[in-house]
């Protein structure tokens, strides 16, 4: 195999590789239209979406975790005569 068809083969990956990743970034950023779309609608339907999205990101948490954080912040309110 000759110089130049190794250098054909890794443009040929390299383009593959560019053409898949740009694909993916318009899935992503599709997707994330159609998260602000479902967040316009709950918003709409009188939903707090501050609170929605503390509870998205909650529920990504396992539950040790959450009590963890739970626990640290109870501590800190505690410390700052919040509670």
């Amino acid at each position: 195999m000759s110089n130049d068809d190794v250098q054909g083969i890794a443009a040929a990956q390299l383009k593959s590789i560019v053409e898949r990743i740009e694909r993916l970034e318009e899935e992503k950023k599709a997707i994330a239209d159609d998260i602000k779309d479902v967040y316009g609608e709950a918003k709409a339907n009188g939903f707090d979406t501050k609170v929605l999205r503390t509870i998205i990101r909650l529920r990504k948490q396992d539950a040790s975790e959450r009590e963890e954080q739970d626990a640290i912040l109870d501590l800190y309110k505690a410390a700052l005569g919040m509670v």
